[in-house]
């Protein structure tokens, strides 16, 4: 009995001891949770996770903000016991709200193989942040039905080479509004729709040119104030935009990202203001049909202008969850960058550009709105900035574009939209920086 006893004891602490080792091994496996920013890849993110676990074992969970709503879902989700291990910021700006959340990724694999320290964030030689996706935006157009237009009786232009002014532009648009039932549209743009799907487009990519022009000329060496130099320009763009499009001004509020993307993959409009990122949700209309030009404003030089090229997604690792989690996090991150599953979802499914080193020709995007932007840059153009991350706020996009909405219904003026963009910055700025 004693025997039998003595040997079930062994048994037990056997499989004790087994237990522990198990669930030691298991809990210093870590996990990976990335909230991304993008809804337009939320699938193809889900579909990568799933293939790093199933090689790896890894779980890797990734939750999808809302469009026009991470920041918010960002604060609420880090507030949580099991927060995000993967987040992103959009630039210096993001960065200063969440700095003491970021890993220092200088000795990562996704800083040492960035191409140029121009896509990371470092401050005092720490690495907060590494860009993963360098992006294009401009006006997308439709060549089948543009080149309808150029053979028309009386066309202002006999090709697109001929507009790279404001001017031609506007004279171009009037004009193919003016003949939208010859030409079997219903509007030379797709509608500027304010609702969060869509606004950012013109409070955000659309702000961005009165600013480059301004920061152009002032070179500022800080980023408290706007004087609103180009505010003239970017109304003649908006009035353009919205006077000559599918829907009339005092819808747009209403109007969302899928209704004027379905416009323009419809072929109900010619101009679509967007980006790279863009080219999933109309690549139906053809790759040989598909265009981007330049947003002209009438600003200084501008038949030399480029696309607007730039970055605000930065990759930032939560240096506040375990050291487990940080470490299947790097491990993911090395992954998605390295791995054939990874790079060729970046590149053919998400149709990225991106700033790694281990993109090689064979995982570069087959997106003509890429090669359109890598034209311009050939031809010698000159690409806009990004100046997002130097806008002060959230809140000061959120007024913006609510006064460019009021502005376009009628129930505001322009005037609310110059006092939003100069005596709002300022306030904004004062207000985050203190």
């Amino acid at each position: 009995m004693k025997k039998i006893l003595s040997a079930l004891l062994a048994v037990v602490m056997i499989c004790t001891f087994a237990f522990v080792i198990v669930s030691c091994k298991k809990s210093n496996t870590g996990s990976v949770y990335y909230l991304n920013f993008k809804p337009e890849q939320d699938k193809d993110w889900q579909t990568l996770a799933q293939k790093y676990t199933q090689e790896t074992g890894v779980e890797v969970v990734v939750v999808t903000a809302a469009s026009n709503t991470y920041e918010t879902t960002l604060k609420s989700e880090m507030a949580k016991s099991d927060a995000p291990t993967l987040f992103q910021v959009n630039g210096p700006v993001g960065l200063a709200s969440w700095k003491n959340y970021c890993y220092d990724l200088k000795d990562s694999a996704i800083y040492k193989n960035l191409s140029s320290d121009d896509f990371a964030l470092i401050d005092n030689g720490s690495v907060y942040g590494v860009a993963y996706v360098i992006e294009t935006y401009g006006i997308i157009y439709n060549k089948l039905i543009l080149n309808k237009y150029f053979t028309l009786e009386g066309a202002v232009a006999s090709s697109i080479e001929e507009v790279n002014t404001f001017d031609k532009f506007k004279a171009l648009v009037e004009d193919i509004q003016a003949k939208k039932t010859v030409l079997g549209i219903e509007g030379a743009f797709t509608s500027s729709g304010m609702d969060s799907s869509s606004d950012w487009r013109f409070k955000t990519h659309l702000a961005n040119m009165p600013i480059y022009y301004e920061f152009e000329e002032t070179n500022p060496t800080s980023f408290a104030t706007i004087e609103g130099r180009y505010l003239d320009n970017y109304k003649n763009i908006w009035d353009l935009y919205i006077n000559n499009s599918t829907a009339a001004p005092s819808e747009l509020a209403g109007k969302t990202g899928d209704d004027a993307a379905a416009e323009f993959r419809n072929g109900k409009a010619v101009f679509y203001q967007n980006g790279t990122w863009a080219y999933n949700d109309i690549k139906s209309v053809g790759d040989e049909n598909l265009g981007m030009l330049p947003i002209y404003i009438g600003g200084p030089g501008e038949e030399n202008q480029g696309l607007c090229t730039g970055s605000e997604n930065y990759w930032c690792v939560n240096k506040n969850v375990s050291d487990a989690d940080i470490s299947a996090t790097l491990d993911f991150l090395e992954w998605v960058i390295t791995s054939d599953e990874g790079r060729t979802s970046m590149s053919s499914d998400m149709n990225f550009v991106t700033p790694f080193k281990t993109f090689t020709n064979e995982y570069q995007a087959d997106n003509p709105l890429i090669k359109a932007a890598n034209a311009y840059i050939t031809a010698g153009k000159t690409s806009v900035k990004w100046l997002f991350p130097t806008m002060p706020s959230e809140q000061w996009k959120n007024d913006v574009g609510s006064a460019l909405t009021a502005y376009a219904a009628g129930t505001g003026t322009w005037d609310n939209v110059k006092s939003a963009f100069v005596n709002g910055w300022a306030a904004e700025y004062s207000k985050v920086n203190g």
